[in-house]
């Protein structure tokens, strides 16, 4: 389980003490735990100081005063701020992940340079789960509309060079799908343990925060926005990231599940509320962010111009702003 790649931080944010998850990824030779609590987070935590670093609101304020205090309390988006950690303490690779997701025994971090099974460009969006499992399954952020295509582009692909930028791990057990699907089936899904695949330029899928693994050239891509409702805010950082990982030469790549998720409770129908807007707004979001993004701009200037095209739009709220600036200073 140990990784060749220096400096490996695994961030996360949470309301719980400290889980069998968090304490699995703490014993992973390498790799530094940082989690950022929020007010309904138990004290004490529980994690040691050898294990990794734990911050309350408190001491988010005093380390990142800007970033911290642009951010609600209560929410999700507290993440950003173990991000920030792990970047300050010059992270080489962040594992993005929730206190839910153990991992496993095998858990790895795929190199990012190497050939892979790439599939052809411009697909348009795709239901990524197709490629790894036979059962009527999708992502959560996946289109309605795109449910229900019977068409699967995905089973054509060939060996590619590529360089990922971020590779999304599956989680087996309870993963990450809608409200939707979990309240006219729910049921499990173990995927195949097949080899990574790779989206080419042009091709989009949803990726997560639950399981993804970011190399240090695209970090400012983490940045959840703060201005969405929770079940969207990962999802639209998908949007946002993908047009402007292939600006930048990168790409998304998936692997097999490397993590099982014992998901913490939830209320279906409070989760469906949350995600209203993300079925709304997909594609509207891919559009905005796709248009916004060009190749005379840095990846830090594509990001913030996605974001001014998504409030443009009115898909983020002004309010945004003042945290994405206190995040782009991290990388002044």
């Amino acid at each position: 389980m140990e990784h060749s790649i220096n400096k490996v931080f695994v961030c996360l944010t949470t309301i719980q003490k400290a889980t069998e998850a968090v304490r699995k990824f703490a014993a992973i030779p390498g790799y530094r735990v940082v989690v950022t609590g929020d007010l309904k987070t138990p004290a004490p935590y529980g994690l040691e100081a050898n294990q990794g670093t734990f911050l309350n609101v408190q001491e988010q304020n005093a380390a990142f005063p800007e970033l911290s205090e642009a951010l609600p309390v209560n929410s999700y988006t507290r993440k950003n701020v173990a991000y920030a950690v792990a970047i300050r303490e010059g992270a080489s690779v962040i594992v993005d992940t929730d206190d839910d997701n153990i991992p496993y025994d095998d858990f790895e971090i795929f190199p990012f340079d190497a050939s892979y099974d790439t599939t052809a460009s411009d697909l348009g969006l795709v239901n990524i789960y197709k490629a790894f499992t036979d059962q009527k399954i999708w992502p959560r952020g996946l289109p309605l509309p795109e449910i229900t295509k019977a068409e699967n582009p995905l089973d054509q692909y060939a060996p590619t060079a590529v360089r990922v930028g971020v590779w999304q791990g599956l989680a087996d057990g309870d993963p990450d799908v809608d409200a939707i699907y979990r309240l006219v089936d729910g049921s499990a899904c173990i995927f195949n343990r097949r080899a990574p695949l790779v989206l080419a330029p042009g091709t989009w899928t949803p990726f997560n925060s639950q399981n993804t693994v970011f190399r240090r050239e695209v970090f400012p891509l983490l940045y959840i926005p703060c201005t969405v409702t929770f079940r969207f805010s990962d999802i639209l950082r998908s949007w946002v990231a993908q047009p402007i990982l292939w600006q930048a030469g990168y790409t998304l790549g998936f692997t097999r599940a490397t993590v099982f998720q014992d998901r913490n409770p939830h209320n279906y129908m409070v989760d469906f509320e949350s995600e209203i807007p993300m079925y709304l707004q997909a594609y509207r979001s891919v559009e905005v962010a796709r248009n916004a993004v060009s190749p005379h701009n840095s990846l830090l200037g594509n990001l913030w111009n996605a974001y001014q095209a998504l409030g443009e739009a009115g898909i983020v709220q002004p309010q945004e702003f003042a945290a994405l600036k206190a995040w782009l200073k991290l990388f002044e």
